[in-house]
């Protein structure tokens, strides 16, 4: 199992999910069709399909245009999230196979309420990765719409229980921006400091900063720690983590 990174449109990022063996490829959110089929003609891999993340036209933006070229490409997405030229929506727990990895559907409603996240493995599930979309950035998570606070608190806890191992690929370069309001929040964090310094030098060298990875997140990313005592002074008085986190979200 082998991922790509593609930096597409101002500040996104598309994927190939690459299975070696068969040579067969997913691209993940390829909302700008032609890099992504580029860099797949590149590595010597065929499109299979797409999987996408919710249906937000900086993500799903490409799906017809893709399927337009690839006669027979499968478009997944989740069931309740109108994605752009979905041929299979999937509910949560659902299963997608390329080769020898194995892809899990993980409901995560909150940006929009069929966004879906992408938990995938090959035998060893230390050695897994998630592609989060706009659910749960590098130090930070995604604007609410169509659901509640609540509704994507719950969500990132759901990813926040795959293994802390798990490699997470989001869906845009938001970063830098990300671990400088986290640090505002959290001043004493050390962990946080050193992750500024080093985005910064990232970027810098026009490096990605993907992927984190979930133990990282549990170290340096706000709303995933709104349950934690070292977070309680964000909202004096919230008995909830969802109150401490919808509080965050409003900042």
């Amino acid at each position: 199992m082998r991922v790509e990174i593609i930096e597409i449109l101002s500040d996104n990022y598309a994927y190939l999910l690459i299975d070696d063996e068969s040579r067969q490829a997913l691209a993940v959110d390829p909302a700008e069709v032609s890099p992504v089929m580029i860099r797949a003609e590149h590595m010597g891999v065929s499109l299979v399909g797409i999987l996408t993340t919710h249906k937000h036209w900086d993500h799903a933006g490409g799906n017809v245009e893709m399927a337009g070229k690839i006669p027979g490409l499968m478009v997944y997405g989740g069931r309740i999230d109108d994605v752009a030229g979905c041929t299979e929506q999937l509910d949560d727990g659902a299963e997608v196979q390329l080769g020898k990895i194995k892809i899990s559907a993980l409901h995560t409603p909150g940006h929009t309420a069929g966004s879906t996240c992408y938990y995938c493995t090959e035998g060893d599930e230390s050695q897994g990765v998630v592609f989060t979309g706009d659910t749960m950035f590098v130090g930070g998570c995604g604007r609410i719409f169509e659901c509640t606070p609540a509704d994507l608190y719950n969500s990132l806890m759901k990813l926040g229980q795959l293994p802390a191992t798990t490699q997470v690929y989001v869906g845009h370069e938001y970063t830098l921006k990300n671990l400088e309001f986290a640090s505002a929040q959290e001043a004493g964090n050390q962990d946080l400091q050193q992750f500024v310094e080093w985005a910064k030098e990232q970027r810098l060298q026009r490096k990605a900063t993907v992927p984190s990875t979930m133990i990282n997140e549990w170290r340096i990313n706000p709303f995933l720690r709104s349950g934690g005592a070292e977070m309680k002074s964000i909202c004096p008085g919230c008995t909830m983590p969802e109150l401490v986190f919808a509080e965050l979200r409003r900042r």
